[in-house]
């Protein structure tokens, strides 16, 4: 614990309030890596989330190391499909508030049906986000695409968490990748021959 100052107490040590913890070692290839992903996040539904880690990794990093990763990173660029998917505010925090949510969503054919589904897990692909959710009207596992659902709101009902497999996706073609933390290999599951889900 070096550069931290830790105080004997009579029974044990604590962290001097007055001293604080060093910036996080980010180098610059770790901290453009970061900017990248986050930069391809910051047109999705979690756009505010994105902006506010682009923040704080910025205001942990060295002075030097942050100027040579932001010359970097204005040598990149994403190209996109089209403009982004509007989606309601409640599709980014849907997962991790447990609660019900009551949608309006217009299915393939136009018609707007009001459902009342369970949040399970969310998809990405390309510019749409859709989330994975237990339809209370079909009784089934369904994927809402975004910028389909015209309102949602929580009801406040905590279901018990149900357990999402990827086979329950009926995903036909494509390459499902999981988000994993802490460095770890994600898991490729690919599906048909094709590209497209």
């Amino acid at each position: 614990m070096q550069g931290i100052f830790v105080a004997p107490l009579t029974a044990g040590y604590f962290l001097d309030s007055a001293h604080t913890l060093a910036p996080l070692g980010f180098t610059v290839d770790e901290a453009l890596a970061v900017t990248i992903a986050l930069g391809m996040l910051a047109a999705s539904p979690f756009g505010d989330a994105v902006s506010s880690a682009q923040r704080k990794v910025a205001a942990v990093m060295e002075d030097r190391n942050l100027r040579e990763t932001a010359g970097l990173a204005t040598r990149i660029h994403l190209l996109v499909e089209g403009p982004t998917a509007v989606v309601p505010d409640e599709f980014s925090t849907a997962l991790r508030s447990g609660q019900v949510l009551r949608i309006a969503y217009v299915d393939r054919n136009t018609i707007t049906t009001s459902r009342e589904v369970e949040p399970m897990g969310y998809i990405g692909k390309g510019r749409n986000w859709y989330l994975v959710a237990w339809c209370r009207l079909r009784n089934g596992v369904r994927a809402f695409r975004g910028d389909l659902i015209s309102m949602a709101e929580p009801t406040g009902e905590k279901p018990p968490q149900r357990p999402l497999h990827p086979e329950d996706l009926g995903i036909v073609h494509g390459v499902l990748r999981e988000i994993t933390p802490g460095g770890e290999v994600a898991k490729h599951r690919h599906y048909g021959v094709g590209t497209s889900l």
